[in-house]
């Protein structure tokens, strides 16, 4: 028994070490804008209590330089991997059976790359959960995490069309329910991109703050996957009418399925120029790229002089570097 116990516990340390995740990368109506305007966690663990800072943006997340230009009423996807600067299909987006709904917020602010995630944030898209007729528990129930991972770490969301324009910060949010039968046991991974929306509406969508959206005992929060489900509440404010929602356990659409990194709508596999984000006026004087920022790749025009403690290294040549 002692041994079972041992080998119990190391599988189950093995399990959360592998579900442990980010998203990193950024497409717009299927251009792969990377991770230039992406505030990457210093790591891919969760933030594990709702009444932290950390809710906003992540532990310890700093602006970056860049901004990605996106067209309201267009379709953006947010893409997640267990590793920083990991692209592939061949490991799952987040696995360890990290099961939960995928959220996304965005907050308007007044510059994106200075904002610290204190405005108030709306609702623009989610993707929870969906009983399997089939299924004995909430393990076997079709979630936003298992569309994830069927869709290589893709995640369409669509911008509101009637959004005013200027600088916002999208935030993306997988909410991992695999220990939150008690308090404080949900784990929660999100990170924040920089955007700025072009558009002629004039909507200003009501808000709530993070944190405060979230309570330790939310019934989307604190719940048993691992028993029989019969009804799952998104925490949070309801999704704006301008927003969208995917079906649990629906296929992969659109750049969930199509985009693919070193391809394109319209150029070849062999040639494909990662879109230039926007930058802010520097005043002058030299740059660096923060770790895991972009600074390499075909038709990248930015800083590649990385921090202290980083190096550029070619993460997906020769489409995109980052420093690492």
């Amino acid at each position: 028994m002692k041994s079972f116990g041992v080998a119990a516990i190391a599988a189950l340390c093995a399990q959360n070490v592998a579900g442990h995740a980010l998203f990193q990368a950024l497409w717009a109506d299927g251009a792969d804008y990377g991770s230039q305007c992406a505030r990457l966690p210093p790591s891919n663990s969760p933030v594990t209590s709702v009444a932290s800072n950390d809710m906003r943006c992540n532990a310890n997340t700093s602006p970056v330089a860049k901004k990605c230009a996106v067209k309201a009423g267009s379709t953006v996807a947010v893409e997640m991997h267990q590793q920083p600067g990991d692209r592939s299909c061949a490991s799952e987006a987040i696995g360890g059976a990290h099961y939960g709904p995928v959220l996304v917020y965005m907050s308007k602010v007044s510059d994106a790359s200075t904002a610290d995630g204190s405005s108030g944030w709306f609702k623009i898209f989610q993707d929870t959960w969906a009983k399997n007729p089939s299924g004995a528990s909430g393990d076997d129930d079709f979630w936003g995490v298992k569309d994830l991972n069927t869709c290589c770490g893709k995640m369409n969301v669509k911008i509101p069309a009637d959004l005013a324009p200027g600088d916002y910060l999208l935030r993306a949010e997988v909410i991992a329910l695999h220990t939150a039968g008690s308090a404080g046991g949900a784990q929660i991974y999100m990170t924040c991109y920089q955007l700025t929306v072009s558009g002629t509406g004039s909507a200003t969508p009501a808000t709530v703050t993070f944190p405060g959206a979230y309570k330790a005992s939310d019934a989307g929060i604190q719940v048993n996957i691992h028993a029989a489900m019969s009804t799952y509440v998104a925490p949070g404010p309801a999704v704006y009418a301008g927003g969208s929602t995917k079906v649990a356990g629906s296929a992969c659409s659109g750049c969930e399925s199509t985009c693919k990194v070193g391809s394109g709508p319209s150029a070849s596999a062999s040639s494909v120029p990662l879109p230039s984000a926007s930058a802010p006026p520097s005043g002058g004087g030299s740059c660096s790229v923060a770790k895991y920022g972009q600074c390499g790749g075909n038709g990248y025009t930015g800083c590649t002089t990385c921090g202290s403690g980083s190096t550029c290294v070619a993460v997906s040549p020769p489409y995109y570097s980052q420093c690492s």
